[in-house]
């Protein structure tokens, strides 16, 4: 047996205020919720296990990267990168975070910390265990890298079509003509696209297009305040709030009563818009929930998902401004700038069309997530038992792909 001290011992984070930091850098700077910026400058000089020591106590981070841990951290480093690993394994399953040293300013003492007694296997075992659940990390990390591409694809192909009107303009300049393919744009889609503009009440669209608003393409249904729907039993929802649908994930979250109406309850794949405090929009891929107030989950039966999530998204920087311009402490948006949101409206048959392009992204982006969210638990269902030795890394051979 030894100690957490003696196998890890934590360093101090350095501070390293805002304005001071270089943003166009390329270094990580963490604080104790993880990366809050960068700089172009670290103060670790490899891979680094970050620890929450105020505010979010007892997080645990890694960066593959040299970083910068600011001082609501502490931080290890070490020259084998495997044993680092493990190590951060490791910590993650003593359950830091409950190891709170002051109910005013939480916080989390090195003393205490360094105090906990351990087991360490053997250094081949500690690379097995390492390696492995390392690949499915680099295997979630991989999937939330593509699952980036594939939204900005989406969105980049949405903005070309429907906002920029690019095919309509390239038709327009004679650089599109009948038979001729252009980067991302067949030769036979061209006689779906209108060959001019025509002005409208949100200036030149194209020609037999139409203008509409935000909320005559969508409902956008608001939440419940679920407190006053408790669970009552063994059944029950977990709450999505606008905390939920930031980090991604409803561990800890309160418990909403399973019978509340079908349209205030969130499944995968679901959009949700939170139209307060931190203006965000989401398919969400984190499991059945419950809708809480302050979040809108969009949805239409006239247009696919895909254009509404769009539209929004176009749409999020203009509410972000309004929401930021209330003289409250947290900024919203209301009903009526939903209204004021316009739209351009294509014909049928280039809706038809968007949806077998523009929908392939976002249906993967979710498949993606679902993979992600289930690698995850297969790690966390691991981790405990292979610390332990329940499981020895031989065993996992066994394991269904």
């Amino acid at each position: 047996m030894l100690t957490v001290g003696t196998f890890a011992p934590f360093t101090y984070g350095k501070g390293l205020s805002k304005k001071i930091r270089n943003e166009t850098g390329s270094v990580p700077v963490f604080g104790s919720n993880g990366i809050i910026g960068y700089h172009d400058k670290s103060l670790t000089s490899g891979p680094t296990i970050i620890i929450g020591r105020k505010g979010t106590v007892g997080a645990v981070h890694y960066s593959p990267v040299p970083c910068w841990p600011i001082d609501t951290t502490f931080y290890i480093t070490e020259s084998n990168g495997q044993k680092l690993r493990f190590k951060y394994y490791l910590l993650k399953s003593l359950g830091l975070n409950l190891m709170n040293s002051d109910s005013a300013v939480p916080g989390l003492n090195r003393e205490a910390a360094h105090a906990i007694r351990i087991a360490v296997p053997s250094d081949m075992e500690q690379q097995f265990i390492s390696s492995f659940l390392g690949d499915l990390d680099n295997k979630i990390e991989l999937n939330r890298r593509m699952n980036e591409t594939l939204e900005e694809m989406a969105q980049a192909l949405f903005k070309s079509w429907f906002v920029g009107f690019d095919p309509v303009q390239a038709k327009m300049d004679g650089r599109w003509q009948p038979g001729q393919s252009l980067p991302g744009l067949p030769a036979e889609l061209y006689d779906l696209f209108p060959d001019r503009l025509l002005p409208s009440e949100l200036g030149e669209i194209p020609k037999g297009w139409q203008v509409k608003s935000l909320d005559e393409i969508a409902n956008f249904t608001n939440g419940l305040a679920l407190q006053k729907f408790p669970s009552t039993g063994e059944e029950y929802l977990p709450v999505i709030k606008i905390a939920e649908m930031r980090r991604g994930y409803t561990k800890s979250t309160g418990k909403a009563s399973s019978e509340i109406d079908h349209k205030y309850i969130v499944e995968d794949g679901d959009l949700l818009f939170s139209w307060s405090g931190s203006l965000e929009v989401v398919l969400w891929t984190h499991g059945r929930g419950a809708l809480n107030q302050h979040l809108f989950k969009v949805s239409s039966v006239l247009f696919p998902k895909w254009f509404y999530w769009g539209w929004t998204k176009q749409h999020l920087a203009e509410f972000r401004q309004i929401a930021a311009s209330k003289a409250t402490t947290m900024g919203h948006i209301q009903r009526h700038h939903l209204k004021e949101a316009l739209v351009v409206v294509p014909s049928e048959d280039v809706l038809t069309v968007g949806d077998q392009i523009i929908m392939p992204f976002l249906a993967q982006y979710v498949t993606k997530a679902l993979e992600s969210r289930s690698l995850a638990r297969l790690r966390d269902m691991l981790l405990p038992k292979l610390l332990s030795g329940e499981i020895r890394v031989d065993d996992l051979e066994n394991l269904p792909e």
